[in-house]
């Protein structure tokens, strides 16, 4: 038989974890580069993977990978930035649009 606590906590609503909070629902944000620098990959694979640390225009930090061969960033460039995680960088969760802003 079911009490009438137990009734009452299957009816608490239950609040949606939301996914994304630095893009904040929107496909691409305008960010800064801090710093750009290099990183290694996961275990079976050995490159030396470009990432940049960016501030996004709502004053928060994260890490963004630098997609294809060869960039122009430099610390104080303007980037365009899409979700999507790179499976070889553990923690990266986000790249950059190339052929706009600074990031040519």
């Amino acid at each position: 038989m079911v009490t009438l606590k137990q009734l009452l906590f299957c009816r608490a609503k239950k609040t949606k974890k939301q996914k994304n909070t630095i893009l904040q629902s929107s496909p691409q944000k305008k960010a800064i580069c801090l710093k750009v620098y290099t990183m290694n990959p996961k275990k079976p694979n050995s490159a030396e993977r470009k990432v940049a640390k960016i501030k996004f225009s709502n004053g928060k930090t994260t890490i963004g990978y630098i997609p294809g061969e060869g960039h122009s960033l430099q610390q104080h460039s303007i980037v365009l930035v899409e979700g999507g995680r790179i499976k070889d960088l553990p923690g990266i969760k986000y790249k950059f649009i190339k052929g706009i802003f600074d990031f040519s």
